[in-house]
């Protein structure tokens, strides 16, 4: 029988949670897993990663395959090099907070009103024009 460490797929049409799983390399992607060793949620910002790294060293130990994805996760959890015996990988970086946009006052501008719209409202042209009318027509 030979075992993967693959994604088993969760949650909704555009908003996808995976969970890192031990299963038969035969069963379906979202089927019965033998172990759940792992989660990853690509939509958080930044995602989240979180691995069991004994179980994973166990299972690598005793020849689980990891899938493409799940071996791309396991380099960049370090999880992989130390398994291979290579150096460890750099940090993972978290992404720096976006500074908050200039407020309207801060950029300096004014919020002293410029008068009147430029355009007149199609009612406000008839009354006029019907009040000059009749202002004509008495005089």
């Amino acid at each position: 029988m030979a075992v993967k460490i693959k994604l088993k797929r969760l949650g909704k049409i555009r908003s996808p949670h995976y969970r890192i799983v031990v299963a038969d390399s035969r069963t379906r992607r979202d089927g019965r897993a033998i172990e759940e060793i792992g989660k990853y949620h690509p939509t958080y910002n930044p995602s989240v990663i979180e691995v069991d790294a004994e179980r994973v060293a166990y299972w690598l130990g005793v020849g689980a395959q990891p899938t493409e994805p799940v071996l791309a996760i396991l380099k960049k959890t370090g999880d992989w090099q130390k398994f291979k015996g290579e150096p460890a990988p750099a940090p993972l970086l978290q992404q720096a907070e976006k500074p908050a946009r200039p407020s309207f006052e801060a950029i300096g501008g004014d919020d002293e009103g410029k008068g009147e719209a430029i355009t007149q409202k199609k009612k406000a042209e008839k009354k006029d024009e019907a009040a000059a009318e009749s202002a004509s027509t008495e005089a």
